[in-house]
């Protein structure tokens, strides 16, 4: 079976590093586990062996066929083919049964499984997951090393780094190296729903362009007074010539709950 290259697909076959990643997950066997495009499935069979049920989003339909006739007689399991883009949680598991994301995430849509995860009213615990070691290193900064999605990401949980995957354990061999993430979804987030959408507006003009001062390119692109703009930064306890991959989550969040009214309204 080969992997579809448009997909994204690189399958894992050492079977040692998905046990070592399994066991980081926590995965015990009271768990419910979804698993994001499975492959071949060896991260299954082990999520099988600790869970109690896991259910496993497959996209191919080639994959879906050969999940069917490896495990369709395993309880506990269930296959679901389809877009987990397209999926809300609500859709896969059952309504108010807890359940924790366990995956090797398809390097062309695995940031955007993530966004969609976290952002959904209906959250995992945890998320174990295996990126690109560049994305990982992106989702774990700190500053003054932040970025959109680390910032993004901080502000609905709290990710590590687990381990680094190097290419020859994939088939084929990817050009870069992977690494497993860990991270612990927040029981209450940051800032209350109605001023998350402002957090996010701050967050993505100041990140817009990198490399002015985060003062400056809040004002050029909310388009507002840059004297106005410094003003609110100093009185936030936040130096106006700072960067915004300097700035940490706790900070934009004070940006936020301080933002004058026409950035409110920007």
């Amino acid at each position: 079976m080969r992997p579809n290259k448009g997909l994204g697909q690189h399958f894992l076959f050492e079977r040692g590093l998905v046990e070592r990643m399994v066991r980081l997950a926590g995965v015990s066997e009271r768990d419910t586990v979804l698993e994001i495009g499975p492959g071949l499935g060896i991260l299954t069979s082990e999520l099988l062996r600790k869970a109690r049920s896991v259910v496993a989003v497959e996209l191919d339909r080639t994959l879906a066929a050969h999940l069917r006739a490896a495990f369709d007689e395993v309880p506990g399991f269930r296959l679901v083919h389809g877009n987990a883009l397209a999926l809300t949680n609500d859709e896969l598991i059952p309504s108010g049964e807890p359940f924790e994301v366990v995956a090797n995430l398809p390097y062309s849509v695995g940031t955007a499984i993530l966004r969609h995860q976290l952002e959904q009213p209906r959250k995992p615990r945890r998320l174990s997951v295996m990126l690109q070691k560049e994305v990982a290193e992106r989702l774990t900064a700190q500053p003054p090393h932040m970025s959109v999605l680390g910032v993004a990401t901080q502000f609905y949980a709290e990710p590590r780094l687990a381990f680094v995957v190097p290419p020859d354990a994939f088939i084929p061999p990817p050009k870069v190296e992977s690494a497993v993430v860990i991270l612990d979804v927040r029981e209450t987030l940051p800032l209350p729903a109605d001023l998350q959408p402002l957090f996010f507006t701050i967050v993505n003009a100041g990140f817009r362009q990198k490399r002015k001062q985060v003062a400056n390119a809040i004002a050029d692109v909310l388009q507002l007074p840059k004297a106005g703009i410094a003003a609110w930064l100093t009185t936030a306890g936040i130096d106006p010539m700072r960067r915004a991959e300097t700035l940490s989550v706790a900070e934009w969040v004070t940006l936020t709950t301080s933002a004058p009214a026409d950035v409110a309204a920007a």
